[in-house]
């Protein structure tokens, strides 16, 4: 079996030395640890030098299997360069009807039935989503899977001191750090000890808002991310906007010994399965997302104020209160997640006719 990995989105190359060098996204550190698990190749759209596994395009009859990143409009060229692999289009995203993502794959659903693309999806809560689309375009009979995405298996718990007016948030940008910083603002009223570290684990920059209690880290490699929450007493993820696919942060901090702090939107009950960690936040949602249908596109308030006057600022306050004065929850790895178990899911789906 000769498998291979093909990333058509990546805004720059990256291999195995990278994700020890500098920041990187969660999909190509995800992708790194599997492919460099399986031993395969790895080809970005964007590489112009090869360099051992890690391939510019090229045709290659000898590839059985093509595992292709988040954007199905690659299905194409992966065709051309690959015409006797079977293919998997692995999704990191939601697939919202109307969106941009949900268009790409409209766009290619001729091709996809022709290919009989397996769809790996990276948790089930995204593949309940994955698979309303699917029916939606007729392509119910593609066979879909759930994956869960790898954490380092050196991730544990070390007894770092913990600062109790510590927390930190350490996703993209666009993974709700506007929201985060308003909440956060809520809560330093509330608790006026409290402090905000925001690092960067990948490569989108945004200017910095200053507050005060913020303390930004800017892009940093994964190590140096992680020592920073060791010492939190949670990681801070109080979006409930935009539902997380997976939520890499969630199992990474857990499996540092570090608790969360979230909203039940996305797979977060299902990655962390402790809903200590997790406020209910159904209706805060649904809300939301009628006003988006309804109000002009123009509207931009609507999350700071709509927590605040559904009491989220509150029980935030009340939880991160209880858990400075001893009620933190002990966490740690969740084997679900270990990169040999994950390892062992791919080998069989790869593996199976």
């Amino acid at each position: 079996m000769s498998v291979l990995f093909f990333d058509p989105s990546c805004l720059q190359p990256y291999d195995t030395g990278t994700l020890r060098r500098q920041a990187l996204g969660g999909t190509e550190a995800t992708v790194i640890r599997i492919a460099d698990a399986l031993e395969a190749l790895v080809v970005q759209h964007n590489r112009t030098e090869s360099s051992g596994r890690y391939r510019t395009p090229e045709k290659n009859p000898d590839i059985t299997s093509v595992v292709v990143t988040r954007d199905s409009r690659a299905l194409p060229r992966v065709r051309e360069l690959y015409p006797n692999a079977r293919v998997f289009l692995w999704l990191h995203d939601q697939l919202k009807p109307g969106s941009k993502r949900a268009g790409w794959l409209a766009s290619t659903a001729d091709l996809m039935r022709a290919l009989a693309v397996t769809v790996v999806c990276v948790s089930d809560s995204q593949r309940q989503g994955v698979e309303a689309a699917l029916r939606t375009l007729r392509m119910e009979n593609l066979r879909t899977y759930t994956v869960y995405n790898p954490i380092d298996d050196a991730l544990a718990p070390d007894g770092s001191p913990v600062d109790r007016n510590k927390l930190i948030f350490f996703s993209s940008p666009n993974k709700g750090l506007k929201f985060t910083l308003d909440a956060f603002r809520a809560l330093r009223r509330r608790i006026p000890e409290l402090r905000l570290v925001v690092g960067n684990p990948g490569y989108k920059v945004r200017k910095s808002v200053l507050i005060e209690g913020v303390e930004y880290l800017g892009p940093q490699p994964q190590w140096r991310i992680h020592a920073e929450v060791r010492t939190a007493l949670c990681t801070f993820f109080p979006n409930f906007v935009i539902p997380e696919t997976f939520g890499l942060v969630f199992a990474e901090s857990n499996a540092l010994g570090t608790p969360v702090l979230t909203c039940d939107r996305g797979a977060a009950v299902e990655v962390l399965g402790d809903r200590s960690q997790v406020l209910p936040v159904t209706l805060a949602a649904r809300v939301y997302e009628n006003l988006l249908t309804h109000v002009s596109p123009g509207w931009r308030a609507g999350p700071a104020r709509l927590a605040a006057s559904l009491g989220l600022f509150d029980a935030f306050a009340e939880r991160i209160r209880a858990w400075r004065d001893g009620a933190r929850p002990t966490v740690g790895p969740d084997p679900r997640f270990r990169l040999a178990a994950v390892t062992e899911q791919w080998r069989k789906l790869l593996g199976s006719s």
